[in-house]
Order: structure tokens, then sequence, then C-alpha cells
């Protein structure tokens, strides 16, 4: 059977290796260890399709260590163990070049899964790299989470998706068996939402689907291809992806009918329900937010609640936090406040803190005047006095612009009676 592209022209180094320059790039943390021959235990955390898998490969390849790699979904403490007395036969404590044992999707092994690699990581019988799509503070025990490093990887650019593409086609010999020519790219790279190898299957597919050796990629031809084979291009599990993008599109756009549809199709997919109950609890706070504050209430519950109930009880749950998400008024006020609040300390630094919001635990810091002009706000009528709680060259910068929306007109009401026009309340 033909390996599909992504395989076919999957980087073997470093040098071939696209994205992810801040980890592998010239002066990146995993190219410096690589080059010091020093490789840590390590999680990487990111989106499908970024080169979690292939860099693993790529390390343990240029630090010339034996490999061994487990996926998640199929293997058990049985196959944990068997891995690493393999292991420890080729290496250990005292080499430099003990085995790299790679678990991808490492958020799906259960907690004494994840603590079977305990000793071998700690006692240096493996260099353990797990891959994961879940934040693994929430995914990876403790225990074992406090014995690697955490490196992020990022969705692909729109540069990287390009030299991808250009990749393909100048190192994959069938591809180069045709006279294939990118006449409009925006639609791939939209469907590909970030997603190397899902970009590399899409592109593949339309290949396969068009006759003849002379191929004109358009807009609308990816388009045309793709929407009338959504599963087939589903390779190696992106509609996983898709469906939770389209649930929690349909809960902010308000549609509760949608939002069931799609539940149920997780659902009888066999979806793990805490990652359901996960995106519901984030979608409260990133599209309902303050202007229905009891939902990442419910939301937390609900998760707390399928924590413990299996199914099929816990869909009931779901579908209940869902229809409740769905239906409620919308808000991303705090979502979009954070995100200019972090813009700002990216493009202005650290910024020095007023001397009157400052703290003073020493006689020394109180003679130099630290919080000598900060007015302590229940000494004056209504609990509030006006002053200056942001750096000098952010004063009256907005970050937070309440939502057009009931719970959200009073807190703009509350504001504009206290700051009286400044922040444009």
């Amino acid at each position: 059977m033909k390996a599909p592209l992504a395989e076919r022209i999957r980087p073997k180094t470093l040098a071939e290796y696209i994205s992810q320059s801040h980890l592998v790039g010239p002066s990146g943390i995993l190219t410096q260890n690589i080059q010091r021959g020093i490789i840590p235990s390590m999680i990487f955390w990111g989106p499908p399709g970024t080169g979690k898998t292939t860099l693993a490969e790529i390390i343990a390849h240029e630090s010339k260590r034996p490999f061994y790699s487990l996926s998640a979904i199929n293997a058990g403490v049985k196959d944990v163990r068997e891995v690493i007395e393999k292991a420890k036969g080729t290496g250990g404590l005292f080499t430099a070049r003990n085995p790299i044992l790679f678990i991808d999707e490492i958020h799906r092994f259960s907690k004494s899964q994840q603590d079977s690699l305990l000793a071998a990581v700690e006692k240096g019988w493996v260099t353990l790299i797990g891959a994961t799509t879940e934040n693994p503070s929430f995914e990876v025990v403790p225990a074992l989470l406090s014995r690697c490093q955490v490196y992020t990887l990022n969705a692909f650019t729109k540069k990287d998706l390009e030299g991808l593409l250009n990749r393909a086609l100048k190192v994959d010999e069938e591809l180069q068996s045709k006279n294939i020519v990118i006449k409009e790219s925006e639609a791939l790279f939209r469907v590909s939402g970030g997603d190397g190898r899902k970009l590399l299957n899409t592109f593949e597919l339309i290949i396969n689907s068009i006759d003849g050796n002379d191929i004109e990629i358009t807009n609308e031809k990816v388009m045309q291809i793709v929407q009338k084979n959504t599963v087939l291009y589903d390779k190696t599990g992106e509609q996983h992806y898709d469906i939770i993008s389209a649930f929690i599109k349909s809960i902010r756009g308000s549609d509760p009918n949608g939002a069931v549809y799609w539940l149920a199709r997780m659902i009888e997919g066999g979806e793990d329900l805490k990652f359901i109950a996960r995106r519901l609890l984030i979608s409260a706070s990133e599209d309902i937010g303050l202007a229905n504050p009891t939902a990442v209430i419910m939301a937390n519950n609900i998760f707390q609640a399928v924590s413990v109930i299996g199914y099929p009880e816990s869909r009931i749950l779901l579908s209940q936090c869902a229809i409740y998400l769905a239906t409620s008024p919308k808000s991303n006020a705090s979502y979009m406040a954070i995100g200019k609040a972090q813009q700002a300390v990216k493009q202005t630094g650290d910024l020095s803190i007023p001397i009157h919001l400052r703290n003073a635990p020493t006689k020394l810091m109180k003679e130099l005047g630290y919080g000598e002009d900060y007015k302590y706000s229940h000494d004056y009528p209504g609990n509030f006095a006006y002053q200056e709680y942001l750096p000098d060259d952010l004063a009256n910068t907005p970050f937070y612009e309440p939502g057009d929306n009931a719970k959200e007109k009073q807190t703009k009401d509350f504001l504009r009676m206290r700051w009286q026009g400044k922040y444009g309340y």
C-alpha cells in the first residue's frame, strides 16, 4: 500500500524541518540541546499536524539514540514495560545515548499507564518524549510532568504551509511525474487550519481526483473536491478537530440544534467525554463570559460531574450544558481584553510600576515613598477613589470594552459612574 504524501516527504533532519523556529531555529533551545548532546525528557504540546512526531524522530536521529515509539491509543502498561525492558538493554543512566521512548497522544494514557513510566524516566533508562494536543497541566500526572520539559509547538503559518507545499513538489517523485500548477492556494491553506499533515493529505486527495498529468489547482476546485470527500481526506483523524470546531461554533452562533447534533456525532464516535466537557468550559468563558457569568460555573460543574460519571449518563449532562451555553447571551469581552493587554505587554515591555501601587514591606521602601499616595478604596464613599492603576505610558488605555448585552450594559454604567469618561466609559 502506498504511503500518504505526508509520510513520503517526512523530514529526516533539522535542516529539512519546517516551522517551530523558536525551538529548532539556529538559536532554538532544542537545536542547542542536540548540539550539546543534552536531551531531557520532554512533552511536545501543540495542535495536530505541527510536526511533533517528526521532531521526536529527528532528535533521535541527530543525537544517534535508539528510538522506540508507542501510541497511547492502542498501547497499555504491558506494552510500556516491554519497551522499557528493551531500552534497558541498549542504554541507561551512565550512557549519553540512552534510548528515546516516544509516546504519541500521551494524554490518552490513564494515571496508572503514566505512572508506569516514572521509574524509567527517573533512573534514566529512557528519555521520554510525549506528544499531546491537550494541555499537559490537565492531562499528564504531576509526578511525570515534573520530570519533563514542556515545549509548545504552534500551528503552521501561511509561510510554513507554502514551504511545505514547495517541499512536496520538490522532493516527491510521484508529484514530480505530473505537471502541477498551483494557481490559487488560499482554499488549501484555509482547509488545513494550520495543520501541515492535513494540508498534504488534502493536496494529495485533490491531485488524485483530477485525471491526467496536467493539473491546475484553484480555490474553486479545492472546495469542490474537499466537500465531496470529507471523510476520505481525514486519513489521520483530523475530523476529530473539525467536529469539535463545528460544535463550538454552533454554541457561539446560539444554535442549540447544531450544538446537540455535533455533540451526538462526537458521542457516537467514542470521543473522550472529558475532552468535550473541557471545550464547553473554555467556550463558557471565551464566548459567553461576563454576559452570563453563571455559564462558566455550570460548565465547570458539568466538567467535574463528567469526571466521575461515565457513559451513558454523562451525555445528558453534556447536552444540558451545550444547550445552556448555546442559548446564553454572548460576549468575548474578557477574551479580547486579555489579548489586548498581552499585546501591550509585548510592545511596551516591563513598564515601571507606579510608586503609589508598590508594596512597602520595609522601612526603607516606606521612606522612599512606596505606596505613599495610594488611596485605600474602602476609605472613600462608595468604596471608590479615582486614581491611576496603569503605568504612565499606558494611562487611559482601555483593554476591557463591555459587550453589547444586558449584563455588561449594567457593568458599563457601573464603570461610567466611577471613571467619568476615563477609558472611554
